[in-house]
C-alpha cells in the first residue's frame, strides 16, 4: 500500500471510531422522581396505575425508565425528600397532590412537577390558571372546593334527618384552606350545622370521632387528603364504632368499609398522568400543558355498612349509585 492511500486509512479510522463508540453508547435513561406521603402499602393501586399508564406508552420500568420512589412518614418529611429528588437531577418529579406539590416547588422552580390528585392548583397558586399553567407544574385535578360542596349535599340526601354533620379535615394539607370555606358555604346553603374537626395525624383519628358524637353530629364527610387515604380502613372501622355515617372522595374507603362515597376514579386520573410525564420527556414545557380536570364522578355506596350502623337508605337514593356493595 502507498505511503498516501495508508495515511487516508488511518486518519479515516481516527474519525470514524469515535462516532461508531458513540453511537454504541446507550441512550439516557429518563428518570422520574415519585414523591408521597403515606405508606406505600396503601397507594400500589396508584403505583400500578402510574406504570401500566407509562407502560401504554412504551415506557418500561427498569428498562428505558426509572422511578426513583420517596415516601414520606409525615408531611414533616416532604421538604428533605424533596430536595434529595432534586439534588439527584430527575428529568420530571410526580407529585401526586397538593400536598407533595407544595414540598417540591419550595425547592425547584425548572425540574418540571406533575400532578395527578391537585385539590386545588390555582387556587393555591401553584399553576396560572388550567389553560395556561405557567411555571414547571401541571398535571390533572379534582377541584376539592366543588367537590366538598357536592359530597355535603349528597350527605344530606343520604340522611335527611342529620341537622349536624361533622367535618373532619386536614391543616397540613394545603388544598384544605380553601376546601374548608367552600365546605361552610354549602352548609349555610343546607341548612346544616357544621362540626369542623382537625386531623393532624392518624393518632387525632379516634379523639376526633369523639368529639363528633359529642356534638351529636347524624353524619360526617371527610375531606380528600394523603393523611386519610393512607388510612382509611381505620377511619371506616371508627365510623362504625361510633354509628356515624359518613362520606368520603373516592371508592376506596367504601372497599375499606365506609358507607359511601362520591368523587373521581383517583387511579385512573394517575394513569392519564402518564401522558403529561411522555408530553415533557419528548421536550413539552409544563407551562404549555393545560390542566385536566377530572371527567366523571361516581357516587358509591357499601349496604353492608348501611346495615351496620343501623342506617335505612331510601331505594331512590340507591337507584342513583354507579355501584352499590352489598
Amino acid at each position: 500500500m502507498r505511503r498516501r492511500a495508508f495515511i487516508k486509512v488511518i486518519v479515516g479510522t481516527a474519525v470514524a471510531w469515535p462516532l461508531a463508540v458513540r453511537a454504541q453508547q446507550p441512550a439516557k435513561v429518563p428518570r422520574i422522581g415519585f414523591l408521597r406521603f403515606g405508606p406505600a402499602s396503601a397507594y400500589a393501586g396508584r403505583v400500578e396505575a402510574l406504570r401500566a399508564g407509562l407502560r401504554q406508552l412504551g415506557y418500561v420500568e427498569g428498562k428505558n425508565i426509572v422511578i426513583e420512589f420517596r415516601w414520606a412518614e409525615t408531611v414533616d418529611q416532604l421538604p428533605e425528600l424533596a430536595v434529595e429528588l432534586v439534588r439527584m437531577n430527575v428529568d420530571v418529579i410526580f407529585a401526586m397532590s397538593s400536598t407533595e406539590v407544595e414540598a417540591v416547588r419550595q425547592v425547584t422552580k425548572t425540574i418540571p412537577i406533575v400532578f395527578a390528585t391537585h385539590a386545588d392548583p390555582v387556587g393555591l397558586g401553584h399553576v396560572a390558571s388550567l389553560a395556561r399553567p405557567g411555571g414547571n407544574i401541571t398535571g390533572l385535578t379534582v377541584i376539592l372546593t366543588d367537590l366538598v360542596a357536592k359530597q355535603l349535599e349528597v350527605l344530606k340526601e343520604a340522611v335527611p334527618q342529620a341537622t349536624r354533620i361533622g367535618v373532619l379535615f386536614s391543616p397540613t394539607a394545603p388544598s384544605h384552606r380553601p376546601a374548608v370555606q367552600a365546605v361552610e358555604t354549602a352548609g349555610e346553603k343546607l341548612g346544616v350545622q357544621l362540626v369542623m374537626v382537625p386531623a393532624r395525624t392518624v393518632e387525632d383519628f379516634e379523639g376526633a370521632f369523639s368529639t363528633m358524637s359529642r356534638a351529636q353530629a347524624g353524619g360526617f364527610l371527610v375531606a380528600g387528603a394523603a393523611l386519610f387515604s393512607s388510612d382509611r380502613a381505620h377511619l371506616a372501622d371508627l365510623a362504625l364504632k361510633h354509628r356515624l355515617p359518613g362520606t368520603f372522595g373516592n371508592k376506596e374507603y367504601v372497599e375499606a368499609g365506609g358507607l359511601m362515597s362520591y368523587g373521581a376514579d383517583l387511579n385512573d386520573m394517575v394513569r392519564r398522568a402518564a401522558a403529561y410525564i411522555d408530553k415533557i420527556l419528548n421536550g413539552a414545557k409544563p407551562a404549555d400543558l393545560p390542566v385536566e380536570q377530572a371527567s366523571k364522578y361516581e357516587l358509591v355506596i357499601n349496604l353492608k355498612t348501611a346495615k351496620a350502623i343501623g342506617l335505612t337508605i331510601s331505594e331512590s337514593f340507591l337507584l342513583r349509585a354507579d355501584e352499590v356493595i352489598e
